[in-house]
């Protein structure tokens, strides 16, 4: 073989081996990559609610998202070393977000009661029920007084799954039932005189009746009685999640936490004799 021939080979050979190291150096760092990502990159809770909606979620006077559910998501994504996103959403929309991935689970004083085939559930933590809220001077005592009178409830809310469902009867004596977007407008327009009365979660009630105690009466009667849940996605990882927050909402119980958010949210009408899961 002659000299051009054997380097021509040669520099073929290194070439060979210098592909071959390439590639696995880059198979390398490839795995390397994908390891250091799977154990450094977190869960990440990224939770729907309403910020209109007090005591549960709103904003305070910074603009800030606050409220039980609020406090309550940020030391279940803390014990678990999650992150935690939070989106402000209409209500509305929640579904659409929850099915794109705009938003994971969705925690903002969530009924179960008639969802239960739409998300996964965690146990519910707290009670809940629809109540009927009116002004103090009002001639309505009882929910039979509601013949013939506007009443107004959030649009998208469990007080209009029960109204439009289990309870259609009482919604049909109404004279009209209305809907808007939050229920801040809803209590505006009870105090203005636009509407006779607010239905609404329970703890929407209380919380308007802590603020504004010489305003505002709740009517004895229920029109039902539920629970709050956090719904996650109706697959496998969602399922995952509901269990992993139940979990972890029975620890927080047991390390006093759900007592101090509790406590911190009393004037707010949160009460610790309405938790449930222990």
């Amino acid at each position: 073989m002659n000299t051009k021939v054997i380097k021509q080979a040669l520099i073929a050979t290194i070439g060979v081996f210098a592909c071959a190291v390439l590639a696995l150096t880059l198979v390398g760092c490839s795995s390397g990559s994908s390891s250091d990502s799977g154990s450094t990159s977190k869960t990440k809770l990224v939770v729907g609610f309403d910020n209109s909606y007090p005591p549960y979620g709103f904003l305070d006077d910074q603009g800030n998202p606050t409220g039980f559910d609020i406090d309550m998501a940020k030391k279940v994504a803390e014990k678990n070393g999650w992150d935690i996103d939070l989106q402000a959403i209409d209500w509305d929309a929640k579904d659409a977000l929850l099915e794109q991935g705009t938003i994971n689970c969705i925690w903002n004083g969530f009924t179960i009661e008639g969802r239960e085939d739409k998300y996964n559930f965690t146990e519910p933590y707290m009670i809940n029920g629809q109540v009927v809220v009116v002004k103090k001077d009002s001639n309505v005592k009882s929910l039979a007084d509601l013949k013939g009178k506007t009443v107004v409830t959030q649009a998208g809310s469990s007080t209009v799954d029960v109204l439009e469902g289990d309870r259609k009867d009482l919604a049909d004596s109404f004279g009209r039932l209305d809907t808007v977007p939050e229920f801040n407008t809803a209590f505006m327009q009870l105090e203005s005189g636009v509407v006779d009365a607010v239905a609404c979660d329970l703890s929407i009630a209380e919380y308007q009746l802590a603020a504004n105690p010489d305003k505002y009466v709740q009517l004895s009667e229920k029109i039902s009685e539920e629970n709050y849940g956090v719904g996650f996605k109706k697959d496998d990882n969602g399922k995952q999640m509901a269990e992993k927050v139940t979990a972890t909402m029975r620890e927080l119980y047991k390390d006093d936490t759900v007592k101090e958010l509790c406590e911190k949210y009393s004037s707010y009408g949160i009460s610790i004799d309405n938790w449930l899961l222990k």
